[in-house]
């Protein structure tokens, strides 16, 4: 019996033990999710801002040093004229500086392209901190990077009517509900990757169109799109729209029944660019330091099976 009694002890001295490691950690995991809420809560406090304000103030580069920012800035005229000289040189595309980012070892600077066709890149210059020296002998640019914004730009470029069109759309879908698109120069300061409007980005993978920019960078719209048409080109599986918005009001989640409303819009619209779209629905809030919108509550329901327009 005595045996039987200091079993039956045991079982319940471990139980309880059992309970408060288990209490122990429960309290613990719930502690470390609080930290991190806390630091989540902070971070948005200190760098979401309402997408109609946002213009591109606060953009930064990971791991970038801003000593190079400030030393490019005190050279800025022939930093400028650097660059411009090298898109016309390397792309035959006059071009004009929006923005000077740091970055690690030099500056990204963001430029619009000045006429048609239309588009936003950046090129890199290296910049000598040491010596306070900005290489202005040394500006380039990321591996296809420049290419693919001007094939962006070539692409509605050559379908100007159709891109007309899905503008118009647009700026009806915007009239219509509570939700806005981004400040245009946001584009211009931070993104670099092409054709932008406040809604949507285009995208476009057919080599051909930039060669033939290459060989005459006076060509037609009329004559681009002939080249397209006779070599190749087929939008449905070579370009895609990426549209976003945002919501009106600031204690606006992302309203599932507009995104749906909006979906099935688009999906019966015709006669605006063919290819493969992408629809997605922010809150009001843009990180400053990244210019991105989405978040966890983004609705997306284009991807990976984007709305397609042949």
């Amino acid at each position: 019996m005595n045996w039987l009694k200091k079993g039956i002890l045991l079982f319940v001295l471990l139980t309880i033990a059992s309970i408060g490691i288990h209490s122990w950690i429960s309290n613990e995991e719930e502690t470390l999710e609080k930290d991190k809420l806390n630091k989540t809560n902070e971070y948005e406090k200190e760098n979401y801002v309402s997408v109609q304000e946002y213009t591109g103030e606060g953009f930064t580069l990971r791991n970038a040093n801003p000593k190079t920012g400030e030393i490019a800035e005190a050279n800025r005229e022939k930093l400028e004229k650097a660059v411009k000289d090298f898109f016309l040189e390397d792309y035959k595309t006059a071009v004009k500086v929006h923005n000077i980012v740091s970055a690690m070892d030099g500056v990204s600077v963001f430029v619009e392209s000045i006429g048609e066709p239309h588009f936003y890149a950046f090129a890199i210059v290296p910049v000598d901190v040491k010596n306070e020296v900005v290489k202005t002998d040394s500006v380039w640019s990321q591996e296809g990077q420049v290419e693919s914004a001007i094939r962006s730009g070539l692409y509605v470029m050559a379908y100007e009517e159709e891109f007309a069109k899905l503008d118009e759309f647009l700026e009806g879908i915007e009239a219509e509900y509570p939700i806005v698109g981004m400040n245009i120069e946001v584009a211009a300061k931070t993104h670099g990757n092409g054709y932008h409007t406040p809604y949507y980005f285009s995208k476009a993978t057919f080599d051909p169109m930039y060669e033939e920019y290459s060989r005459n960078s006076e060509i037609t719209r009329e004559d681009l799109r002939t080249f397209l048409e006779d070599n190749g080109f087929q939008p449905f599986g070579m370009a895609r729209v990426s549209i976003r918005f945002y919501m009106e009001e600031s204690n606006s989640k992302p309203d599932e029944n507009i995104y749906d409303e909006i979906y099935s819009k688009l999906e019966k619209i015709q006669g605006i660019p063919k290819g493969h779209y992408t629809l997605i629905l922010n809150d009001n809030y843009i990180d400053r330091t990244s210019a991105i919108g989405e978040k966890e509550n983004t609705i997306d329901k284009t991807s990976p099976n984007r709305i397609e327009k042949k």
